[in-house]
């Protein structure tokens, strides 16, 4: 992969000669990757030109809904902030980072993953119960464990399995997920019978599903 300049737009050039047309997309940290068999630089030029203002349009919406990042041990991510490691909420976390005993970046993250998994158990479980018993809906079994492109699931059951990178977004958001999924225990679909529940204990559902899909899992 090579990168050149396009008026001041960097771009990340791969050629692949098996391709039969040329792509472009925008990563999540916001970069332009350019993808093509071997083309002239006319060639490119003229793509870029052609396809510029999406280009930017893409760029403006991957900047505004860029992973939040944190420098390890000395930030924490919580509910939609960055914090200051020092905040008494933290005191679990800065106790498990003093008992490492080769401080490598590996040791560190397990730590991260540690806490926010119990932090996300000490919020999270007090939530599913007030919904659950608000929308009379029984479950067997809350989890908890970190994943990619997931934020919950249902079980055919009745089990409840919540990411822990959950615990990063906004409470509104942490609702919206746990009433998402307890009305999968009634209806194991997307219905609209199915979203006219979540509506009817959420009413603004809507605008945070649209926000949660916009939302990226942060990193350090």
């Amino acid at each position: 992969m090579n990168s050149f300049l396009y008026k001041d737009l960097t771009i990340n050039h791969i050629i692949k000669k098996g391709l039969k047309n040329s792509y472009i997309s925008i990563s999540d940290e916001a970069e332009v990757v350019l993808k093509t068999p071997k083309v002239s630089q006319t060639f490119i030029q003229n793509l870029l030109l052609d396809r510029e203002i999406w280009i930017r349009k893409r760029l403006d919406e991957a900047k505004q809904n860029m992973p939040i990042k944190i420098n390890i041990e000395d930030e924490i991510h919580l509910f939609g902030e960055v914090y200051s490691i020092d905040m008494p909420e933290a005191t679990k976390l800065r106790e498990k980072l003093g008992k490492i005993r080769i401080s490598t970046t590996q040791n560190i993250i397990k730590c991260y993953n540690a806490f926010y998994k119990e932090y996300s158990q000490d919020y999270i479980v007090p939530r599913v119960k007030y919904f659950s018993d608000f929308m009379g809906l029984k479950y067997n079994e809350i989890k908890f464990r970190k994943m990619r492109g997931r934020w919950g699931s249902c079980s055919s059951k009745r089990v409840l399995t919540f990411n822990t990178e959950l615990i990063k977004t906004k409470k509104e958001l942490i609702d919206y997920v746990i009433v998402h999924e307890l009305a999968h225990l009634k209806h194991m679909n997307h219905s609209k019978a199915f979203h006219f529940l979540v509506d009817e204990y959420l009413p603004n559902s809507k605008l945070y599903r649209k926000e949660l899909k916009k939302t990226r899992f942060s990193t350090f």
